[in-house]
């Protein structure tokens, strides 16, 4: 079911949606951060990419709680975006010898995830304060605020660090 389907007629439907939209996604990253710690050769990204492995656990965490709050089933729906940029990092991360360009692929393949994750969390949030779910909200905003600390310590570490080399 995509955003535009017969199958949503409501705003709780399309917020569901996104809801189960976004655990898909996170559950998405989960599985694929350990191969970009592998891949990164850089100590700072690898300990990034780990630190954001264990968030991420945790962001699925409080997507549980957001989904009993609702008293909704945690469940994800496919969601085509985020494979894709899944995807798409790991056939340019394939086809990167160089370990330094590797890193800024990497780096950059992270933050188009967390763009990803920013929107998401931050569409999800204010339809959470909309519906009258301020419970929900606050769950849901404190995963945008560390999808938004990631964000900025890649844009960092690019620009003081991997992209220098």
């Amino acid at each position: 079911m995509g955003w535009f389907s017969a199958e949503i007629s409501t705003m709780k439907d399309l917020f569901l949606h996104g809801l189960q939209d976004i655990y898909y996604a996170e559950h998405q990253i989960e599985k694929s951060l350990p191969d970009m710690i592998k891949k990164a050769s850089d100590a700072q990204l690898k300990k990034g990419f780990q630190m954001h492995l264990k968030q991420t656990r945790g962001q699925i965490k409080r997507l549980d709680r957001a989904f009993k709050a609702l008293k909704e089933k945690p469940k994800g729906t496919k969601c085509p975006a985020i494979d894709g940029i899944i995807d798409e990092a790991n056939e340019i991360a394939g086809e990167v010898d160089d370990k330094v360009v590797l890193n800024a692929a990497l780096i950059a393949a992270a933050q188009a995830v967390e763009h990803y994750e920013i929107t998401r969390y931050g569409t999800l949030t204010a339809w959470a304060k909309a519906m009258g779910h301020s419970s929900v909200a606050k769950l849901l905003h404190a995963n945008l605020n560390e999808e938004k600390a990631t964000d900025k310590k890649l844009n960092t570490l690019a620009k003081t660090k991997v992209n220098r080399k």
